[in-house]
């Protein structure tokens, strides 16, 4: 489990676009504490501060102490907006959870010993489908990522959601059983060669029943011509008068 971070953060009374963009101007971040039946409480942070946390990897599935008046309220970020032009937080939103709160979080997948990959050295594409994993589970249990290895996988093999596992009290929210996350795709060079390898393969299975039935009939064949014809019956001889 990641350290908790402690936020300080002071308390907004007004609230408006007038208000955010004084607080902008004072080098503070405008954001919002609610969840967990209490009312939502209108807060204001370091910009300094909040910049050493947003733009990293797993600023979703990482829990904070925001420290307000004294005390501390366990949250989780939920949602960051962001300046159009510049990318700088405009705004922040937080959840604040309880032991026995179950929260949806997105955890990134990490994908590990890929220099093992025989597909990826022959210069296969890991074409990855899902950067990230819905699973649901309480704050105290979100994992800070998931790690597959790709050691052994040739090239067209796939990654399925089932070969991730899962922490105790962690579930996946997906109803698709076993979906696909990532896999390594043929390179264009040797597209060609896999189709042409392909090919083969089909006509030779395709032509195996016909050339068995080739050698049947080969084997039918003397069998038949061994056998005699059978002899025509002789005449009666005639009677002498």
């Amino acid at each position: 489990m990641t350290q908790v971070v402690v936020l300080a953060a002071v308390a907004r009374e007004s609230v408006g676009k007038g208000t955010a963009r004084a607080v902008r101007r004072n080098n503070m971040i405008p954001a919002r504490r609610y969840g967990d039946k209490t009312p939502p409480v209108s807060i204001s942070m370091e910009t300094k501060l909040m910049l050493n946390y947003v733009n990293k990897a797993g600023f979703f599935t990482h829990l904070f102490d925001i420290e307000l008046n004294g005390k501390k309220h366990r949250v989780l970020p939920r949602d960051v907006q962001f300046h159009p032009v510049t990318d700088r937080p405009l705004h922040v939103d937080f959840l604040r959870v309880s032991a026995s709160t179950k929260v949806r979080v997105q955890v990134p997948v990490q994908f590990t010993n890929t220099d093992k990959s025989p597909g990826l050295k022959r210069g296969g594409t890991l074409n990855v489908v899902h950067h990230e994993i819905e699973v649901m589970c309480p704050p105290s249990k979100i994992p800070e990522k998931f790690e597959i290895s790709l050691e052994g996988f040739p090239i067209g093999a796939a990654v399925h959601l089932s070969m991730i596992t899962l922490p105790e009290g962690v579930t996946f929210t997906s109803k698709e059983a076993d979906y696909t996350i990532a896999s390594i795709a043929v390179p264009s060079a040797m597209r060609g060669e896999v189709e042409a390898s392909a090919t083969t393969a089909a006509e030779a299975a395709a032509g195996a029943p016909a050339a068995a039935g080739k050698a049947a009939a080969g084997k039918a064949a003397p069998a038949a011509a061994g056998k005699a014809a059978p002899a025509a019956a002789a005449k009666p001889a005639a009677k002498k008068k």
